[in-house]
């Protein structure tokens, strides 16, 4: 794509940075409103029947993603015009989905800033090695990797990592207002984690407060990851690196079910997120469907993305991630002491 088709593009979608204050009202209202009356019954249910009360907590759980969509546009500036508003909403919506504004905010805008630059990983994204990296990684590196890979630690153990250690504590380095921010959350969720259990008792609460948090957690690291690791994404080094590039063709188009994607807030459009971050969620979609050189995004289904489990480890040569599986030949030649050829062939041909 040409700089000035690159800035035809980006200068397209900037017609849909624009925040609709009625838009954000109304999607905090049919958002939130469920989800606290979906808490209250799923309370009620336990009197019925455990197994009624536990579905209902899953299905708020769903709720709890669209919270947080709510929050990342906030972190963002794009839900409302007002930086105060997105701010004050944002704070309130972190302390519902467990999220310190201000903490994830900065990782968050390092990852968009990042995104697909293979010399600037480590901030706001999954870890990803490539195959030169993982062959030449001692025995430990390797099992650090492949653990953190493993769909049961990353999506089991992951919410329960998120929302207990995570985000609970400050970065080293953290400025007063992150700092502060922290705090609040922290001291905010144990107020009414408290005055909760004093209220229904603590049985109660888990039985409740437990599903809603491990089904978003789960739900919601599954929809962080999947969006940036498929097949043919786009990773470079810096030199090669290109913010539009790594907007359309390192972030995929989720194609889901209606209902899902509501729930979702629209984040499966996630190639126009890239481009441009000022873009609310209530607007993703219209701008996908205004802007037909963003439709040849890749797409992925529920299907399609299921895949994306086994792609462990990028191959920079082929342009594409490789399993575990396609790397071990590679790994016995490095032990071996065989000299690893500039490309990588059998990586495709297997």
């Amino acid at each position: 794509m040409s700089i000035q088709k690159q800035t035809e593009l980006k200068k397209n979608v900037a017609s849909f940075a624009k925040a609709d204050t009625t838009a954000g009202v109304r999607q905090l209202i049919n958002t939130l409103v469920p989800f606290f009356l979906l808490w209250f019954l799923a309370y009620q249910s336990l009197a019925v029947s455990l197994w009624l009360a536990i579905p209902l907590a899953m299905v708020a759980g769903g709720f709890v993603i669209r919270i947080f969509i709510i929050f990342h546009d906030c972190t963002h500036q794009s839900f409302f015009k007002n930086k105060k508003a997105n701010r004050i909403i944002g704070t309130i919506t972190g302390i519902l989905t467990l999220f310190p504004f201000e903490k994830w905010k900065r990782d968050h805008s390092i990852h968009h800033a990042t995104s697909s630059n293979l010399d600037k990983r480590g901030t706001g994204d999954v870890w990803v090695m490539t195959v030169d990296e993982y062959v030449a990684a001692t025995f430990w590196g390797r099992l650090a990797y492949r653990l953190y890979r493993n769909p049961i630690i990353m999506f089991g153990l992951g919410p329960i990592y998120l929302f207990l250690i995570s985000n609970r504590f400050n970065r080293k380095g953290a400025k007063r207002k992150e700092r502060l921010n922290t705090y609040v959350t922290n001291a905010s969720v144990a107020i009414i984690y408290s005055l909760l259990i004093w209220a229904i008792g603590w049985q109660a609460f888990l039985i409740i407060q437990v599903p809603i948090l491990y089904v978003s957690g789960t739900l919601g690291i599954w929809l962080f990851y999947v969006q940036h690791q498929f097949e043919d994404s786009y990773f470079e080094e810096e030199d090669q690196w290109d913010f539009v590039k790594a907007a359309v063709d390192g972030s995929s188009y989720y194609k889901l079910p209606k209902i899902l994607q509501w729930v979702s807030g629209s984040i499966g459009f996630h190639h126009v997120h890239h481009l441009s971050p000022r873009v609310p969620n209530y607007k993703l979609e219209e701008a996908h469907e205004s802007t037909p050189p963003l439709q040849k995004a890749t797409t992925i289904t529920l299907a399609s993305s299921l895949k994306s489990i086994r792609f462990r480890l990028y191959d920079t040569e082929n342009k594409t991630f490789v399993s575990f599986k396609e790397v071990k030949p590679l790994l016995r030649n490095a032990k071996s002491g065989s000299t690893l050829p500039n490309k990588q062939p059998s990586l495709q041909e297997k």
